[in-house]
């Protein structure tokens, strides 16, 4: 059981990531590393708003698994 909430929190962790560096507005690498790129904001539409809902699952999943690790580990 220990394995396998172990593999899937460095899973889960992999997709957070990258859910989140697709999500940057920036085209280059200066969206990343917080630099203005001047873009401006506008509403999440199509694969935006899904990548926006993928990386809020993700993120409660991950808390989830790291939750359920700390109960197993300590009993």
């Amino acid at each position: 059981m220990e394995t396998y909430i172990e593999i899937g929190l460095i899973i889960t962790s992999i997709a957070l990531i990258v859910s989140v560096i697709l999500q940057s507005k920036g085209a280059g690498l200066g969206g990343l590393t917080g630099a203005d790129t001047g873009a401006v904001f506008s509403a999440r539409r199509g694969i935006e708003r899904t990548l926006f809902f993928v990386t809020i699952g993700l993120s409660v999943l991950f808390f989830v698994l790291a939750i359920l690790a700390i109960i197993i580990y300590r009993f």
